[in-house]
Protein backbone atom coordinates (compact mmCIF):
# COMPACT_ATOMS: atom_id res chain seq x y z
CA UNK A 1 0.00 0.00 0.00
CA UNK A 2 1.29 3.47 -0.89
CA UNK A 3 1.86 5.90 1.93
CA UNK A 4 -1.08 8.15 2.81
CA UNK A 5 0.06 11.75 2.45
CA UNK A 6 -3.21 13.60 3.08
CA UNK A 7 -6.27 12.73 5.14
CA UNK A 8 -9.28 14.73 6.27
CA UNK A 9 -11.87 13.63 8.80
CA UNK A 10 -15.26 15.32 9.04
CA UNK A 11 -13.93 18.49 7.42
CA UNK A 12 -16.66 21.11 7.69
CA UNK A 13 -16.72 24.81 6.84
CA UNK A 14 -19.70 27.02 7.64
CA UNK A 15 -20.28 30.60 6.59
CA UNK A 16 -23.21 31.66 8.76
CA UNK A 17 -26.03 29.34 7.80
CA UNK A 18 -24.29 28.11 4.64
CA UNK A 19 -22.36 24.83 4.84
CA UNK A 20 -19.70 25.08 2.13
CA UNK A 21 -17.85 21.90 3.13
CA UNK A 22 -19.93 19.25 4.85
CA UNK A 23 -18.26 16.49 6.88
CA UNK A 24 -15.74 15.56 4.16
CA UNK A 25 -13.57 12.46 4.61
CA UNK A 26 -10.78 12.37 2.03
CA UNK A 27 -7.58 10.40 1.49
CA UNK A 28 -4.67 10.80 -0.94
CA UNK A 29 -1.71 8.47 -1.39
CA UNK A 30 1.90 9.12 -2.36
CA UNK A 31 2.40 9.88 -6.09
CA UNK A 32 -1.35 9.91 -6.66
CA UNK A 33 -2.91 12.56 -8.92
CA UNK A 34 -6.45 13.51 -7.97
CA UNK A 35 -8.70 16.02 -9.71
CA UNK A 36 -11.47 17.77 -7.79
CA UNK A 37 -14.46 18.77 -9.89
CA UNK A 38 -17.95 20.19 -9.39
CA UNK A 39 -19.88 23.33 -10.32
CA UNK A 40 -19.49 26.68 -8.58
CA UNK A 41 -20.64 26.37 -5.00
CA UNK A 42 -20.11 22.60 -4.86
CA UNK A 43 -17.47 22.89 -2.12
CA UNK A 44 -14.28 21.91 -3.93
CA UNK A 45 -12.64 25.34 -3.62
CA UNK A 46 -13.54 25.58 0.06
CA UNK A 47 -12.06 22.12 0.62
CA UNK A 48 -8.89 23.22 -1.22
CA UNK A 49 -8.60 26.35 0.95
CA UNK A 50 -9.17 24.43 4.18
CA UNK A 51 -6.48 21.82 3.52
CA UNK A 52 -3.94 24.44 2.32
CA UNK A 53 -4.41 26.75 5.30
CA UNK A 54 -6.11 29.55 3.38
CA UNK A 55 -9.18 29.01 5.56
CA UNK A 56 -9.61 27.38 8.97
CA UNK A 57 -12.37 24.76 9.00
CA UNK A 58 -15.24 25.08 11.45
CA UNK A 59 -14.95 21.39 12.37
CA UNK A 60 -12.89 18.37 11.44
CA UNK A 61 -9.21 17.54 11.09
CA UNK A 62 -6.51 17.63 8.42
CA UNK A 63 -3.41 15.39 8.50
CA UNK A 64 -0.39 15.46 6.20
CA UNK A 65 1.89 12.45 6.54
CA UNK A 66 0.38 11.92 9.96
CA UNK A 67 0.97 15.49 11.16
CA UNK A 68 -2.17 17.41 12.08
CA UNK A 69 -2.23 20.70 10.15
CA UNK A 70 -5.85 21.72 10.74
CA UNK A 71 -5.09 25.18 12.13
CA UNK A 72 -1.81 25.85 10.33
CA UNK A 73 -1.11 28.84 8.10
CA UNK A 74 -0.11 28.29 4.44
CA UNK A 75 3.57 29.08 5.09
CA UNK A 76 3.64 26.51 7.91
CA UNK A 77 2.11 23.88 5.61
CA UNK A 78 4.61 24.76 2.88
CA UNK A 79 7.44 24.20 5.37
CA UNK A 80 6.53 20.49 5.43
CA UNK A 81 7.61 20.21 1.80
CA UNK A 82 4.27 21.04 0.20
CA UNK A 83 3.77 23.22 -2.88
CA UNK A 84 0.66 25.37 -3.25
CA UNK A 85 -0.30 27.16 -6.46
CA UNK A 86 -3.35 29.35 -6.01
CA UNK A 87 -5.08 31.52 -8.60
CA UNK A 88 -3.36 34.60 -7.10
CA UNK A 89 0.27 33.52 -6.59
CA UNK A 90 2.88 35.60 -4.78
CA UNK A 91 5.20 36.64 -7.62
CA UNK A 92 7.30 39.72 -8.39
CA UNK A 93 6.56 41.15 -11.84
CA UNK A 94 9.61 43.44 -11.81
CA UNK A 95 12.03 40.52 -11.38
CA UNK A 96 13.08 38.07 -14.07
CA UNK A 97 11.86 34.50 -14.42
CA UNK A 98 15.21 33.26 -13.13
CA UNK A 99 15.15 35.61 -10.13
CA UNK A 100 11.59 34.63 -9.15
CA UNK A 101 12.37 30.91 -9.27
CA UNK A 102 15.74 31.39 -7.55
CA UNK A 103 14.13 33.24 -4.64
CA UNK A 104 11.62 30.39 -4.26
CA UNK A 105 14.48 27.87 -4.28
CA UNK A 106 16.49 29.89 -1.75
CA UNK A 107 13.79 29.26 0.85
CA UNK A 108 14.87 25.61 0.90
CA UNK A 109 18.50 25.50 -0.30
CA UNK A 110 21.79 27.38 0.01
CA UNK A 111 22.78 29.76 -2.80
CA UNK A 112 24.78 27.23 -4.80
CA UNK A 113 22.07 24.57 -4.63
CA UNK A 114 19.40 27.17 -5.37
CA UNK A 115 21.26 28.04 -8.57
CA UNK A 116 21.34 24.40 -9.60
CA UNK A 117 17.67 23.81 -8.77
CA UNK A 118 16.64 26.95 -10.64
CA UNK A 119 18.52 25.94 -13.77
CA UNK A 120 17.01 22.46 -13.59
CA UNK A 121 13.45 23.79 -13.32
CA UNK A 122 14.02 26.25 -16.17
CA UNK A 123 15.14 23.36 -18.39
CA UNK A 124 12.29 21.05 -17.31
CA UNK A 125 9.64 23.71 -17.96
CA UNK A 126 11.22 24.94 -21.22
CA UNK A 127 11.68 28.46 -19.83
CA UNK A 128 15.21 29.04 -21.13
CA UNK A 129 14.18 31.47 -23.87
CA UNK A 130 12.45 33.76 -21.36
CA UNK A 131 14.59 33.15 -18.26
CA UNK A 132 15.94 36.72 -18.24
CA UNK A 133 12.61 38.37 -19.06
CA UNK A 134 10.73 40.21 -16.34
CA UNK A 135 7.69 38.26 -15.19
CA UNK A 136 5.42 41.23 -15.88
CA UNK A 137 6.26 41.00 -19.60
CA UNK A 138 5.14 37.40 -20.05
CA UNK A 139 2.05 35.97 -21.74
CA UNK A 140 -0.48 34.19 -19.54
CA UNK A 141 0.61 30.65 -20.42
CA UNK A 142 4.25 31.51 -19.76
CA UNK A 143 3.36 32.96 -16.36
CA UNK A 144 1.46 29.79 -15.47
CA UNK A 145 4.55 27.70 -16.22
CA UNK A 146 6.72 30.01 -14.14
CA UNK A 147 4.25 29.84 -11.26
CA UNK A 148 4.38 26.05 -11.42
CA UNK A 149 8.17 26.33 -11.38
CA UNK A 150 7.98 28.31 -8.13
CA UNK A 151 6.07 25.39 -6.61
CA UNK A 152 8.19 22.58 -8.07
CA UNK A 153 11.65 24.02 -7.34
CA UNK A 154 11.41 23.05 -3.66
CA UNK A 155 11.10 19.32 -4.50
CA UNK A 156 7.67 18.99 -2.82
CA UNK A 157 6.15 15.59 -2.04
CA UNK A 158 2.62 17.03 -2.29
CA UNK A 159 1.40 19.79 -4.62
CA UNK A 160 -1.94 21.63 -4.73
CA UNK A 161 -2.87 23.28 -8.04
CA UNK A 162 -5.88 25.58 -8.34
CA UNK A 163 -7.06 25.74 -11.98
CA UNK A 164 -3.59 25.52 -13.58
CA UNK A 165 -5.03 25.49 -17.12
CA UNK A 166 -7.30 28.53 -16.71
CA UNK A 167 -7.05 30.95 -19.62
CA UNK A 168 -4.42 28.94 -21.48
CA UNK A 169 -4.13 28.31 -25.21
CA UNK A 170 -4.40 24.74 -26.51
CA UNK A 171 -0.62 24.64 -26.95
CA UNK A 172 -0.02 25.86 -23.40
CA UNK A 173 -2.51 23.32 -22.01
CA UNK A 174 -0.72 20.50 -23.83
CA UNK A 175 2.61 21.65 -22.40
CA UNK A 176 1.12 21.94 -18.89
CA UNK A 177 -0.26 18.40 -19.19
CA UNK A 178 3.21 17.04 -19.87
CA UNK A 179 4.70 19.01 -16.98
CA UNK A 180 2.10 17.72 -14.52
CA UNK A 181 2.63 14.11 -15.64
CA UNK A 182 6.38 14.54 -15.17
CA UNK A 183 5.93 16.08 -11.73
CA UNK A 184 3.55 13.29 -10.73
CA UNK A 185 6.31 10.68 -11.12
CA UNK A 186 7.65 11.75 -7.72
CA UNK A 187 4.92 13.93 -6.25
CA UNK A 188 1.30 13.54 -5.14
CA UNK A 189 -0.88 16.19 -6.78
CA UNK A 190 -4.36 17.60 -6.18
CA UNK A 191 -5.83 19.66 -9.02
CA UNK A 192 -8.97 21.77 -8.78
CA UNK A 193 -10.11 22.36 -12.35
CA UNK A 194 -13.16 23.19 -14.51
CA UNK A 195 -11.71 22.27 -17.90
CA UNK A 196 -13.06 18.78 -18.56
CA UNK A 197 -10.78 18.17 -21.55
CA UNK A 198 -7.76 19.01 -19.42
CA UNK A 199 -8.99 16.71 -16.66
CA UNK A 200 -9.36 13.85 -19.13
CA UNK A 201 -5.74 14.39 -20.22
CA UNK A 202 -4.20 14.28 -16.73
CA UNK A 203 -6.51 12.42 -14.35
CA UNK A 204 -6.94 8.83 -13.29
CA UNK A 205 -8.97 9.34 -10.13
CA UNK A 206 -11.54 12.12 -9.81
CA UNK A 207 -13.46 13.36 -6.77
CA UNK A 208 -16.82 15.01 -7.51
CA UNK A 209 -18.18 17.55 -5.02
CA UNK A 210 -21.85 18.43 -4.67
CA UNK A 211 -23.44 20.67 -2.03
CA UNK A 212 -20.31 20.50 0.13
CA UNK A 213 -20.15 16.70 0.11
CA UNK A 214 -18.26 14.14 -1.95
CA UNK A 215 -20.76 12.75 -4.42
CA UNK A 216 -18.45 10.28 -6.16
CA UNK A 217 -14.82 9.15 -6.28
CA UNK A 218 -13.74 6.89 -9.13
CA UNK A 219 -11.63 6.53 -12.25
CA UNK A 220 -12.06 9.45 -14.63
CA UNK A 221 -13.73 7.30 -17.30
CA UNK A 222 -16.39 6.01 -14.92
CA UNK A 223 -16.97 9.50 -13.49
CA UNK A 224 -17.38 11.04 -16.93
CA UNK A 225 -19.87 8.34 -17.98
CA UNK A 226 -21.90 8.36 -14.76
CA UNK A 227 -25.44 9.66 -15.54
CA UNK A 228 -25.67 11.83 -12.41
CA UNK A 229 -22.30 13.46 -13.00
CA UNK A 230 -22.97 14.00 -16.70
CA UNK A 231 -26.43 15.47 -16.25
CA UNK A 232 -25.83 17.57 -13.15
CA UNK A 233 -22.21 18.72 -13.53
CA UNK A 234 -20.85 18.19 -17.00
CA UNK A 235 -23.94 18.56 -19.14
CA UNK A 236 -25.50 15.89 -21.31
CA UNK A 237 -23.03 16.52 -24.14
CA UNK A 238 -19.89 16.18 -21.98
Amino acid sequence: MAETVLETYGLTMRFGGVVASDNVDFKLHARELRCLIGPNGAGKSTFFKCVTGLQTPTEGEVYMRGVETTHWMPHQIASLGIGIKTQTPNVMDSLSVFENIWLAARRFFNSREANRKTQDIIERLALGAIARNDLGQLAHGERQRVELGLVAVGDPWLVFLDEPAAGMSAEDVERMTGIIHELNKTTAIIVVEHDMQFIRSIAKMVTVFHQGKILMEDHVDRVMSDPTVRNVYLGKNA
